[in-house]
């Protein structure tokens, strides 16, 4: 039985090996058509009708972050300082004489509640021993007073409010009150670090943070000279900057500089790939075409070729211009000797006796 179904499938076998000698060889062909079609909207680079916003920022160094206190209550018990703010009110003043105000503590510690009831020193003390001192101090003029303190303001609040330099270590000196790390956290997360920090010295505050200097994203503008150097300036990148504006911002841009230029886009990591965008200048300034007029985002690098006819004259010059003065300076000397040696001969024949 084996015998004679391996006969059987024989004629099988030999009928595909006999379709597949007279195929011949071909090669598989893997072109897709679809690769012609234009690319997507969405994969088109973001150009000046065409940006895109930016991801949500975060602070590096040397970014400037500002910081606002909008409530600070210090934990107890709490020591008046200088330039506190104190809400003062009495009860049994007289009705044209109302005792209900906001004051500062002076430099001295001193706050002077107006000349009827004069000065009282409360540095260092409690808001209760503040209004006990006060009470004390007002029974010559009031019968049987009652006062209460209230912090209106800490002087702290002031003194951590302003603008804070991020460091090279990313961080923040809040002066009195520790260093927070700020390196890689966006306004939001910043600002949680910030409020962690302080809620060891108030137990009741409200900040807002913003960034007023955004330093450590910046574009390049690389221009490229006669001799072979190359002049590169970083400008802080916002979001919303083109090529139109990084060529607004360069100062004396030289007559070198050609109007071929290109983005040159960095590659993600370990990718040794170029991303280049040639841009058409005289598009972009003559005919107002926003196509090549890309959105630069950060890090991107805009290079300006030079001229090569300007650049090959520059470097000619660059060579024959010593040689030429060294010759104008023969010359000149050559025909001062000249002149002396024939200055006596012109004397003797213009001579009388």
């Amino acid at each position: 039985m084996g015998g004679a179904t391996a006969g059987k499938s024989l004629p099988a076998v030999v009928v595909c090996a006999l379709t597949l000698l007279s195929a011949g060889c071909h090669a598989i062909d893997f072109y897709e058509s679809g690769l012609e079609a234009a690319v997507a909207p969405q994969m088109e680079p973001p150009s000046e009708l065409a940006m895109v916003s930016l991801p949500e920022y975060r602070i590096e160094p040397p970014d400037m972050v500002r910081i606002e206190t909008l409530k600070l209550i210090p934990r107890p018990p709490y020591r008046i300082e200088a330039h506190d703010a104190l809400m003062i009110r009495a009860f049994g003043t007289p009705y044209n004489m109302p005792l209900d105000n906001y004051y500062t503590v002076s430099e001295m510690g001193i706050v002077d509640l107006g000349p009827a009831y004069g000065e009282h020193y409360v540095m260092g003390q409690t808001v209760e021993e503040a209004a006990e001192t006060i009470r004390r101090n007002l029974q010559y003029v009031l019968q049987q007073p009652q006062v209460t303190v209230q912090l209106a303001r800490s002087a702290s609040a002031a003194e951590i409010s302003g603008d804070y330099l991020v460091g090279q270590d990313g961080m923040v000196n809040l002066r009195g009150f520790g260093m927070v790390y700020l390196a890689g956290k966006t306004v939001t997360e910043a600002r949680r670090a910030l409020l962690e920090q302080l809620n060891k010295y108030f137990e009741s505050l409200d900040l807002s943070v913003d960034v007023v200097g955004y330093y450590s994203d910046v574009y390049y503008v690389i221009v490229a000279g006669a001799d072979a150097s190359e002049r590169i300036e970083s400008f802080p990148i916002t979001g919303n900057e083109t090529v139109l504006d990084a060529i607004a911002q360069i100062r004396n841009l030289s007559q070198v500089s050609s109007k071929t230029m290109w983005v040159a886009r960095p590659a993600p990591g370990r990718f040794d790939a170029e991303q280049t965008l040639p841009v058409d200048w005289d598009a972009i300034a003559r005919g107002g075409a926003t196509e090549t007029n890309y959105q630069l985002l950060p890090d991107d690098r805009l290079y300006i070729v030079d001229d090569q006819l300007v650049a090959a004259n520059q470097y000619i010059d660059k060579f024959t211009t010593p040689i030429s003065r060294l010759l104008s300076i023969t010359g000149l000397g050559s025909r001062t000797i000249r002149g002396i040696q024939v200055l006596g001969r012109t004397y003797n024949r213009d001579r009388r006796y």
